[in-house]
């Protein structure tokens, strides 16, 4: 203890400081206004709100402009889509503004988290934020309770908003209306009569992408090829992406048609897109415009791409979802099966002393080693093309005889009535048909009582068979005179190369 006794020294005010008159800082205010649309309406009311706001605050004494931020044309459920509303709130976090001014709280935000989330973040800075059609001022005490109220029902409002579009554009799709971005769709621009019209040049870039594609070439190749030839891509750039050929060969509306709401947005506050599934109805509209590809085409690619997707990896060391990569440059892919494991056979390149040697092994013991398969043979690429070339050699050893069969097939086909799409195929079938329902008619009549009825079923089988035999007659007699078919047949029975003609004597 000390014996000392504390001293209280008092220091006094300063009077400059205390008198009424002290000079005050000026309080730094920033408005915010925004409409949500580009429309002629919403413009007027955009430049008012910030012809009233710049008044207000240069009038008044006691402020000082810091700022007018406007967005315009932008919705207000999302605050990441509006530049100068982030803007704003950057100067209050580096303490530039002390107060904000705005109309109101469906201006500020419709989004009642978004809201509320700022109003906060503000607030700890001891900035307010003045909504002047509620008149609340967000450093007040009840202030948070109003805001979170008059909050939901601005994003209630725009739930309703977005519901009454939703329902507008569905029944636009229903009665057959559709929005074309022609800007992202390759070969067809907009005609004069607002229809989708196709651009020649583009248009036969499409028709190269579907046949390289059926005769088995994949998006990576289709790609190099379009490069190659130096043909651009939609907007006139260079480079083809694999996104873009893949959208040609999926688009419907290459084939004349167009399928509505293949997605959807979840909702108006997060916005995400999503892929329909089948959540939604879709609307296809047959025959919508001129297909640059036929109906028959555009199947096929589908029916192949299907096929291809289907595929399933035999390892899944290198495939870890099971999906394979469809493979198109080597002849053999997917065609050789291990006989020891039933695992397909995978290409490989050895390289010795700089001499490379291609090798074909199984996955299987390429990606797990001898313990799922001790004794599956490395065949050498060459020798195995030879025994495949051979064993085809010896199939075809009656070469004529299937060349005349696989003629006749062709044939029979390949010679349709002009004007028509039937056959000497079509007719016989059609002509075996009605014969065994004339043997069924026939056994019928044999045990029950014979009718004007039975009658009148055989005159009419007997007539259409007649018929038949006569278009039958018809295509055989203009058979010869039909030059596309002969010159298809005569391509097709070309199944042998010339070199091989040889090799057979």
């Amino acid at each position: 203890m000390t014996d000392i006794t504390p001293r209280v020294i008092t220091i006094p005010a300063k009077p400059e400081l205390s008198k009424e008159r002290a000079v005050q800082r000026q309080l730094r205010v920033a408005a915010y206004c925004r409409v949500s649309t580009d429309d002629e309406e919403q413009l007027t009311s955009y430049e008012a709100q910030k012809t009233y706001y710049t008044d207000k605050i240069m009038t008044n004494p006691q402020w000082t402009m810091c700022g007018i931020f406007a967005d315009e044309g932008i919705t207000g459920t999302s605050a990441r889509k509006r530049p100068e509303f982030l803007r704003m709130i950057r100067l209050c976090k580096q303490r530039k503004i002390d107060i904000v001014l705005t109309k109101s709280i469906s201006r500020f935000a419709r989004n009642t988290v978004d809201c509320l989330n700022y109003i906060r973040a503000l607030r700890t800075l001891g900035i307010a934020v003045i909504f002047e059609k509620e008149n609340i001022n967000t450093l007040e005490a009840d202030s948070e309770m109003l805001i979170t109220i008059l909050g939901a029902f601005a994003q209630a409002e725009s739930e309703s908003i977005s519901a009454n579009v939703r329902w507008g554009k569905r029944q636009a799709m229903r009665d057959g209306k559709a929005i074309i971005q022609y800007k992202k769709l390759y070969a067809y621009r907009k005609g004069k009569d607002g229809q989708p019209e196709i651009i020649p040049e583009q248009a036969a870039v499409v028709r190269q992408i579907y046949d390289q594609y059926l005769a088995g070439a994949s998006f990576r190749m289709i790609k190099s090829s379009l490069e190659a030839e130096g043909i651009p891509s939609i907007n006139e750039k260079a480079e083809w992406s694999l996104d873009v050929i893949k959208g040609i060969l999926t688009s419907e509306k290459y084939c004349g048609d167009i399928l509505l709401q293949k997605t959807y947005i979840s909702d108006c506050i997060s916005k995400k897109v999503i892929r329909n599934t089948g959540q939604l109805p879709m609307y296809l509209l047959q025959n919508h415009h001129k297909g640059i590809i036929d109906r028959q085409t555009f199947d096929a690619v589908q029916a192949e791409m299907a096929r291809r997707n289907a595929g399933r990896s035999p390892s899944k060391k290198n495939a870890p979802t099971g999906r394979t990569s469809y493979a198109s440059k080597y002849a053999l892919s997917e065609r050789l099966v291990c006989g020891e494991c039933g695992t397909l056979y995978r290409r490989c390149v050895w390289a010795k002393k700089g001499r490379k040697r291609p090798v074909w092994r199984c996955v299987s013991r390429l990606d797990y080693g001898t313990k799922y398969c001790r004794d599956s043979p490395t065949l050498d690429e060459e020798p195995l093309q030879r025994a495949i070339l051979t064993a085809i050699n010896r199939v075809m050893s009656s070469r004529n005889k299937l060349i005349s069969q696989v003629a006749g097939a062709i044939e029979l086909e390949l010679a349709p009535i002009p004007g028509q799409t039937i056959s000497l195929a079509d007719i016989d079938r059609k002509i075996t048909e009605l014969e065994k329902q004339f043997n069924t008619l026939l056994e019928q009549a044999a045990e029950e009582i014979y009718s004007q009825d039975c009658l009148e079923k055989f005159q009419t089988i007997t007539n259409e068979i007649a018929a038949l035999k006569q278009q039958r007659k018809q295509i055989e007699g203009q058979r010869k005179d039909s030059a596309a078919a002969l010159q298809r047949l005569n391509t097709a029975v070309v199944v042998y190369p010339a070199r091989n003609q040889s090799k057979e004597g």
